[in-house]
């Protein structure tokens, strides 16, 4: 489950064997991608997906060339991003705030880390270039995500 960004569910666990399959890369037309595609379109238009799980599928939805799917869930996440002090990220439902300590930069849980970045890629992975307008965006979601790195240059895990 820590895998999966701590939502177990099939539509994650099909919106990462999509994701591996188009980054193979396998066409859109081979049959198992196709089905794969076809079971989140289904789930997309549910209004209770996890915000993860709308990071995941923009990505897929990104590699497979399908713009308004992409888009559209682009502009959900978008609605429920954090945006403070010049960066953008996402987090879990539910999460406790923060607390600031002086001299101590707390850092995100590393499904966070995963999550935003995958919402970064969904971003900027596109059949045309991106705009100057998602290339900005991207900058703001970048800042945040290098700003989750140890001293040593790293990330909390391997996700």
């Amino acid at each position: 489950v820590s895998l999966q960004g701590g939502v177990d569910n099939e539509v994650s666990l099909t919106a990462y064997i999509t994701i591996a399959l188009l980054e193979i890369p396998l066409p859109v037309t081979h049959s198992v991608v196709r089905n794969a595609l076809f079971c989140l379109e289904t789930a997309a238009g549910e209004k209770e997906n996890h915000v993860y799980t709308k990071a995941l599928m923009a990505y897929a939805f990104a590699l497979a060339g399908k713009e308004e799917k992409r888009k559209a869930l682009l502009a959900s996440l978008e609605r429920e991003a954090v945006k403070k002090e010049g960066s953008v990220h996402w987090q879990r439902p539910g999460k406790e705030p923060e607390v600031a300590l002086p001299y101590y930069r707390t850092r995100a849980p590393s499904a966070e880390v995963e999550m935003t970045s995958y919402v970064l890629l969904a971003h900027l992975t596109k059949q045309l270039a991106p705009s100057q307008e998602e290339l900005s965006f991207g900058a703001l979601i970048a800042k945040w995500i290098s700003a989750q790195q140890n001293p040593n240059g790293g990330f909390s895990s391997t996700q």
